[in-house]
């Protein structure tokens, strides 16, 4: 748990990361990585503007003694540079690692001997995306020195736009969402009927909604469960049936035993721009529990894990997938979870960057 630390000062860093998540918003690949590079280099997180406040303060998150995350009291992140510049004591640092293109203007203040641009979406396809995006993301390419990508189709994408691009797909940590010792049932769920239909991530205008619904109308003696925050949607728009649920947004901590009820874990995902180039965490961590997966056919789920998701188009594939799920799921889970953890990636990630800077 983080603790607020208006004390404390921005001193020597070895790697600052520019990004447009909030650390404590859904745990994903930022706060991964991120966390498991601050054992090697003392990190600050910038996030994106809060706005500006009547009694200005230092926001700093200490994570640990090694991170620390900054939210800049600013209203635009055109004023990103003008604020962080009187509070770190140096000009030049060794890493700068950019989520996003939107921060780029701050290479005309702040030197890197290595610019880090990790891509885990295309952000300029995602609703109310700035139009300027495209031009920020040619300009970071063009002064990064390397580049990793959220999966394979961004790996296609970014490669012919750069010249050292490595495909780092997100990963999980196995022994966190194979955990089954906490078998009490979330008191949310305990009115839910079984069997359950589980969703956890961020519900936005990636999920495919009509599916949700014409699926949950095909299945009425099965309950549809959504886990997570509502963005960039207004509730009203969200398919309303007896047999859907809606629980809220929870902790990293909580999923897996929200995880553990679901009788069949689900991606109905939309494709449309948004989803183009996902390649979706929540796949592996679904797995981690044996969970029989239904997933729209996005196109990185279809490339790598089409011999042990159910692919649906559509509410008859949907229903139809729940009856005749896929078999011997435990032994092709394992074959696909051997071969992935965050902790690979991150000592792969630090490894190029360790060559660059030598």
């Amino acid at each position: 748990m983080y603790k607020f630390n208006n004390d404390l000062k921005l001193t020597e860093y070895d790697l600052i990361v520019f990004c447009h998540l909030r650390w404590d918003f859904v745990y994903q690949r930022p706060q991964h990585l991120i966390s498991r590079l601050s054992k090697k280099y003392k990190v600050l997180v910038i996030e994106e503007p809060v706005g500006k406040r009547e009694n200005r303060n230092l926001n700093i998150k200490e994570i640990s003694p090694s991170l620390h995350i900054l939210q800049p009291e600013i209203d635009h992140l055109s004023e990103l540079s003008a604020y962080i510049k009187p509070l770190l004591k140096n000009k030049i640092y060794p890493v700068g690692w950019f989520y996003s293109a939107a921060f780029v203007d701050v290479l005309e203040t702040f030197d890197f001997e290595t610019i880090v641009y990790d891509c885990m979406d295309e952000l300029s396809l995602f609703k109310g995306a700035s139009q300027e995006l495209i031009q920020q993301e040619n300009k970071l390419l063009s002064a990064a020195d390397v580049v990793y990508t959220g999966g394979k189709s961004l790996y296609e994408s970014k490669k012919l736009k750069h010249h050292n691009v490595h495909c780092f797909p997100s990963s999980v940590e196995v022994n966190h969402f194979s955990e089954t010792n906490a078998t009490e049932i979330p008191e949310d769920m305990k009115n839910i009927p079984s069997p359950i239909i589980g969703y956890y991530g961020v519900i936005d205008e990636r999920i495919d909604l009509d599916l949700l619904q014409k699926s949950a109308a095909k299945l009425p003696n099965h309950s549809f469960v959504m886990i997570g925050p509502i963005c960039k949607i207004e509730e009203h728009e969200l398919p309303q049936a007896e047999n859907i649920f809606y629980l809220g947004m929870k902790s990293y901590d909580e999923l897996p035993n929200y995880l553990n009820h679901f009788d069949f874990a689900m991606m109905p995902f939309a494709l449309n721009d948004a989803t183009k180039f996902i390649s979706p965490t929540k796949t592996l961590e679904y797995m981690c529990a044996y969970k029989p997966i239904i997933s729209t056919k996005i196109t990185d789920v279809v490339q790598d894990y089409s011999h042990c998701v159910s692919l649906v188009d559509d509410a008859d594939d949907f229903a139809e997938a729940v009856k005749n799920p896929v078999r011997n799921l435990k032994e092709k889970y394992d074959e696909i979870l051997r071969k992935t953890s965050w902790d690979l990636t991150a000592n792969k990630m630090t490894s190029i960057i360790s060559e660059i800077l030598a």
